[in-house]
Protein backbone atom coordinates (compact mmCIF):
# COMPACT_ATOMS: atom_id res chain seq x y z
CA UNK A 1 0.00 0.00 0.00
CA UNK A 2 1.49 3.57 -0.88
CA UNK A 3 0.84 6.06 1.67
CA UNK A 4 2.12 9.83 0.91
CA UNK A 5 4.93 11.52 2.90
CA UNK A 6 6.38 14.77 3.45
CA UNK A 7 9.76 15.33 4.59
CA UNK A 8 9.56 18.81 6.82
CA UNK A 9 13.47 19.25 6.01
CA UNK A 10 15.60 17.18 3.64
CA UNK A 11 17.83 15.46 6.35
CA UNK A 12 14.99 13.97 7.51
CA UNK A 13 15.50 10.03 7.30
CA UNK A 14 12.06 8.67 5.73
CA UNK A 15 10.86 5.54 8.08
CA UNK A 16 11.45 1.85 7.24
CA UNK A 17 11.51 -1.48 8.39
CA UNK A 18 14.16 -3.08 9.77
CA UNK A 19 13.66 -6.98 8.93
CA UNK A 20 11.49 -8.48 6.45
CA UNK A 21 7.94 -9.12 7.97
CA UNK A 22 8.08 -6.11 10.60
CA UNK A 23 5.05 -4.70 11.54
CA UNK A 24 6.10 -1.63 12.45
CA UNK A 25 8.62 1.05 10.88
CA UNK A 26 11.25 3.64 13.21
CA UNK A 27 10.27 6.85 13.85
CA UNK A 28 13.40 9.02 14.62
CA UNK A 29 14.14 12.17 16.55
CA UNK A 30 14.28 15.17 13.98
CA UNK A 31 14.91 17.52 15.89
CA UNK A 32 17.74 18.65 18.81
CA UNK A 33 18.81 16.69 21.92
CA UNK A 34 16.51 16.22 24.08
CA UNK A 35 16.99 14.94 28.03
CA UNK A 36 14.05 13.85 30.21
CA UNK A 37 14.62 12.93 33.85
CA UNK A 38 12.62 10.55 35.66
CA UNK A 39 9.07 11.07 35.57
CA UNK A 40 9.18 13.82 32.94
CA UNK A 41 7.63 13.64 29.25
CA UNK A 42 7.57 15.86 25.94
CA UNK A 43 6.57 15.63 22.72
CA UNK A 44 9.18 14.48 20.34
CA UNK A 45 9.24 15.76 16.64
CA UNK A 46 9.93 12.99 13.67
CA UNK A 47 10.26 15.82 10.89
CA UNK A 48 7.89 14.13 8.75
CA UNK A 49 3.96 14.24 8.03
CA UNK A 50 2.06 11.72 6.58
CA UNK A 51 -1.31 11.06 4.91
CA UNK A 52 -3.48 7.53 5.85
CA UNK A 53 -5.70 6.70 3.52
CA UNK A 54 -9.27 6.47 4.74
CA UNK A 55 -10.42 3.38 6.80
CA UNK A 56 -6.65 3.48 8.52
CA UNK A 57 -4.78 4.84 11.46
CA UNK A 58 -1.75 4.89 12.07
CA UNK A 59 -0.52 3.95 15.43
CA UNK A 60 2.67 4.95 17.24
CA UNK A 61 4.46 2.25 19.58
CA UNK A 62 7.36 2.31 22.01
CA UNK A 63 10.23 0.20 20.88
CA UNK A 64 10.88 -2.23 23.05
CA UNK A 65 13.99 -1.88 23.72
CA UNK A 66 13.96 1.41 24.66
CA UNK A 67 11.44 0.49 27.57
CA UNK A 68 13.61 -2.60 28.21
CA UNK A 69 17.09 -0.59 28.69
CA UNK A 70 15.93 2.78 29.38
CA UNK A 71 12.48 3.30 30.59
CA UNK A 72 11.19 5.17 27.31
CA UNK A 73 8.31 4.36 26.24
CA UNK A 74 5.16 6.07 24.69
CA UNK A 75 3.09 7.88 26.94
CA UNK A 76 -0.28 7.48 25.05
CA UNK A 77 0.28 3.85 23.38
CA UNK A 78 -0.53 3.58 20.65
CA UNK A 79 -0.94 6.58 19.88
CA UNK A 80 -3.50 7.28 16.73
CA UNK A 81 -3.00 9.36 13.88
CA UNK A 82 -6.14 9.57 12.24
CA UNK A 83 -6.63 9.99 8.17
CA UNK A 84 -7.49 13.64 8.31
CA UNK A 85 -4.69 14.58 10.32
CA UNK A 86 -1.64 16.52 8.42
CA UNK A 87 0.42 17.96 10.82
CA UNK A 88 3.86 16.81 11.86
CA UNK A 89 3.65 13.01 13.64
CA UNK A 90 4.68 13.94 17.43
CA UNK A 91 6.09 11.35 19.61
CA UNK A 92 4.47 11.65 23.90
CA UNK A 93 7.69 10.44 25.16
CA UNK A 94 7.72 9.65 28.83
CA UNK A 95 10.97 8.37 31.09
CA UNK A 96 9.20 5.76 33.15
CA UNK A 97 12.85 5.11 34.42
CA UNK A 98 15.04 6.08 37.25
CA UNK A 99 17.60 7.79 35.79
CA UNK A 100 17.86 10.84 33.28
CA UNK A 101 17.74 9.47 29.64
CA UNK A 102 18.95 11.96 26.32
CA UNK A 103 17.51 10.94 23.28
CA UNK A 104 20.12 12.15 20.46
CA UNK A 105 19.07 13.82 16.91
CA UNK A 106 18.44 11.05 14.96
CA UNK A 107 17.77 8.57 16.85
CA UNK A 108 15.02 5.52 16.93
CA UNK A 109 12.32 6.30 19.41
CA UNK A 110 9.26 4.84 18.39
CA UNK A 111 7.37 2.84 16.05
CA UNK A 112 4.95 3.46 13.09
CA UNK A 113 1.99 0.70 12.34
CA UNK A 114 -0.63 0.97 9.72
CA UNK A 115 -3.93 -0.21 11.13
CA UNK A 116 -6.99 -1.11 9.00
CA UNK A 117 -10.23 -0.32 11.25
CA UNK A 118 -14.05 -0.32 10.72
CA UNK A 119 -16.40 2.36 11.38
CA UNK A 120 -18.99 1.27 14.53
CA UNK A 121 -22.90 2.05 13.81
CA UNK A 122 -24.51 1.91 17.27
CA UNK A 123 -27.42 -0.24 17.58
CA UNK A 124 -29.46 0.47 20.71
CA UNK A 125 -31.25 -2.07 22.67
CA UNK A 126 -32.85 -2.78 26.18
CA UNK A 127 -30.41 -5.73 26.92
CA UNK A 128 -27.65 -7.28 25.75
CA UNK A 129 -27.16 -11.10 24.90
CA UNK A 130 -26.12 -12.69 27.99
CA UNK A 131 -22.37 -15.25 27.97
CA UNK A 132 -20.45 -17.23 30.91
CA UNK A 133 -18.56 -14.59 31.54
CA UNK A 134 -21.18 -12.00 32.15
CA UNK A 135 -20.31 -8.71 33.66
CA UNK A 136 -17.04 -10.30 35.06
CA UNK A 137 -14.00 -7.52 34.48
CA UNK A 138 -10.82 -6.91 36.21
CA UNK A 139 -9.34 -9.74 37.91
CA UNK A 140 -12.75 -11.69 37.67
CA UNK A 141 -11.21 -15.10 36.19
CA UNK A 142 -8.47 -15.25 38.84
CA UNK A 143 -4.67 -16.49 38.75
Amino acid sequence: MKVRITKINPDVKIPEYKHIGDAGMDLRNSGAEITLGPGERTLVPTGIKIAVPGGYEAQVRPRSGLAIKKGITVLNTPGTIDSAYRGEVLVVTFNAGREEVTIKKDERIAQLVLNKFEEIEWEECDELDSTVRGSGGFGSTGR
